[in-house]
Parts: structure tokens; sequence; C-alpha cells
């Protein structure tokens, strides 16, 4: 069941989503070649509390930190540690999750450490632009196919390839509620409900360059490119009200 929300419940979800932004802006700054991914986890972990949040992820079906830090080829779910540090050229997707007076917001972004190759950068302005591209799509009538469509088109346009086993999804009272939102659309696929007013959906492309096979590691949470191609994700919150989308997660 689709849960339409309240203006009031969307403004709940936008002040969950301020934080999630302000975490992003905390720790972009800290990301240099040498700093732990735990180290990045702690500082988000202790910037949520102090806003008076808690993380959406800590403990989700047993996931062991409070952000999912994905280095390289890692897509999603990548589990912080001290023995992984970054080094100058790796690509790091920090994805973040807040609670906040009973309400998520979900942002997740691919940053550079230092300076990144040529093909990252492309692998970058891609993801980035298949993200507003959907978010575009976000409006009162269309389908949500057609959010699907449009990050579909501006990933394979661009050679590259997008997940098939993870997907958006709807957000609100719950980190993942209905409906499940693809990155592709088959034309043997439905079309999707039609967006209303009130629906808050997480629209988040995850993008492969070499492939858009994946695998997981032996941790169970893990999933990385199959050929260890990079990946890059970017995600927002974005509500669907009837001015257009409105986008939760930002500052």
């Amino acid at each position: 069941m689709i849960i339409l929300k309240s203006y009031r419940e969307i403004q709940k979800m936008r002040e969950a989503g301020r934080v999630v932004a302000q975490a992003h802006q905390l720790i972009k700054g800290m990301i240099e070649p040498g700093v732990s991914t735990l180290a990045l986890d702690l500082a988000v972990a202790d910037f949520i509390h102090r806003k008076g949040g808690t993380s959406s992820f800590l403990n989700y079906h047993g996931f062991p930190a409070h952000t999912c830090i994905s280095v390289n080829e890692e897509l999603v779910h990548g589990i912080p540690s001290a023995e992984r540090c970054l080094a100058a050229g790796d690509i790091v997707t920090i994805d973040i999750g807040v609670i906040l007076d009973g309400y998520h917001g979900d942002s997740a972004w691919s940053y550079g450490v230092g300076e990144i190759s040529a093909e990252k950068q492309r692998l970058f302005a891609v993801t980035e632009a298949a993200l507003w591209d959907g978010i575009a799509q976000a409006t009162r009538g269309n389908r949500l196919s057609d959010i699907s469509r449009a990050v579909q088109k501006t990933v394979e346009a661009a050679g590259m390839h997008v997940a098939r086993e993870y997907v958006g999804h709807g957000i609100g009272r719950s980190m993942h509620e209905e409906p499940q939102l693809p990155n592709y659309w088959l034309p043997s696929m439905r079309r999707g409900p039609r967006l209303r007013s009130g629906m808050t959906l997480a629209i988040e492309p995850m993008v492969l360059l070499g492939t858009h096979e994946t695998e997981v590691l032996a941790d169970d949470w893990t999933v990385i490119s199959a050929d260890h191609s990079p990946t890059a994700h970017f995600e927002h919150t974005v509500a669907i009200t009837p001015d257009g989308p409105q986008i939760l997660t930002l500052l």
C-alpha cells in the first residue's frame, strides 16, 4: 500500500532531510586520502545524535553501522571499517539516513578523493544527471515508470548501466515503503502507479561503468560490480506535490 503524506508529514520529512544534507556537508569536508571509512561513519553518527535524530541504517536487518560507505567498485551497502582508508583517486559513496520525530530522510552522494580520473568524473556527471532527470518526471499525473525510464535513458545513452537488483523506494515513517522504484523499465513491465500528491520517494540512480551485473561480498551486505568497474550512486528524497517535485534532502 502506498502511504500518502499530509503537508505536516512532508514538513517533518523535510526536517529529517535537512539533517541528512547537513551531515553530507560535514562529511564532504572530511574526505581526503588516509581517512578511514569508520572515522567518517562515527562523525556522521555524532552529528545526527547532536541534532536529536537517529540513524535509519544502524541495526536495520542487522546492518552494523550508522552509514553505508562504499568505495570504488562497491555500489551500495558498504560497511565502514577502521582498516579501510581512502586513497587519492578513489570514489567514495556515502549513504545517510536519519530518523527525526518519527520520519525518515535518505540521501546518497558519491565523492572523489582528491583528483579523480576523467572516466570517473564522467561517471559522476552521468549519474547525477540521471538523478535530476528522474526527479523532473516526479510530477503529479505521471507514472512511476516515467521516472525509471528517464533514469535509464540518461545512463544508457552514455554507455553505462543501471543496477537491476537494487531500486529506489517509497519512504516516510518507514525507511522502505511501497512502491519500489526501479532505475530501468522494460516493455514487459507494468507502468506502475500514477503519481499523486503526498507520495514521497527515494529516487536513487545506481550506475555501473562496465556492467549491470553485481555480486554480494562475504559480509552479506557489500554489493560490488561483477567486473570490479567503478560505480556511483546519487539519491534524494522527493515529495510529489501540486507544485511539482520537492526535494526534501536539501539544506
